[in-house]
């Protein structure tokens, strides 16, 4: 996840009711995956990545599960442990592979329908954690979260401040993306995977109640 001019999670104060193992494993596979990419890395995120201008079912799914460095791969799964195992808590472990995974493609989508011509592979597992993050926010936006916003600076938010702020940031860049700005990271994945979150964490509240 791009962490310029947003605040860092460290941990929300949301007790969960059973283990996470579905966030774990989705972890651990993109952990090894990265690792695996090591051994030729340019292969790899040439071959497996998502390519606009050669759309490709499986490279839809891989690219979900590459990554571009050590940071990249830190950053997004230290959000996906921090948010994803209360979302799994809620959905149930086979709902939550289905919308996780769900998440991934929808951000892919809306980033294949923006840079249709792109022959520049798109990797990560932004998009699918943004859908993770919109649902969050659906599901708990009261929760605390701990976060740092540089200089050692550590404080309080609400969780929907936060992810708040986190997708406002999404938006704007990903404007000035449309208008040339360069920055190499796919801000409308981004946008796609939140919005299916919330779409999807808001139907499931409305149809729980209804049953």
């Amino acid at each position: 996840m791009n962490k310029k001019a947003q605040f860092f999670p460290l941990k929300d104060e949301n007790p969960r009711s059973r283990f996470p193992f579905v966030n774990f494993l989705f972890i651990i596979l993109n952990v090894v995956a990265f690792v695996l990419s090591l051994r030729a890395f340019e292969y790899f995120i040439n071959t497996y990545g998502f390519k606009p201008a050669e759309f490709s079912l499986l490279t839809l799914f891989t690219s979900m599960f590459l990554h571009g460095g050590i940071a990249h791969i830190f950053g997004n799964m230290w959000f996906l442990y921090i948010f994803g195992d209360n979302v799994e808590d809620k959905f149930g472990h086979f709902k939550y592979v289905i919308f996780y995974i769900l998440s991934g493609i929808a951000a892919s989508v809306l980033h294949f329908l923006l840079n249709i011509d792109s022959s520049i592979p798109a990797v990560g597992a932004s998009g699918a954690i943004s859908g993770v993050l919109g649902a969050y926010l659906v599901l708990f936006p009261h929760v605390k979260v701990y976060v740092t916003g540089g200089f050692g600076h550590v404080g309080k938010v609400s969780a929907w401040f936060m992810l708040g702020v986190w997708f406002l940031f999404q938006l704007i860049s990903g404007t000035f993306s449309l208008f040339g700005a360069q920055g190499g990271i796919a801000f409308f994945a981004h946008i796609g995977g939140f919005v299916f979150g919330v779409i999807f964490a808001w139907s499931y509240k409305v149809t729980s109640k209804s049953l």
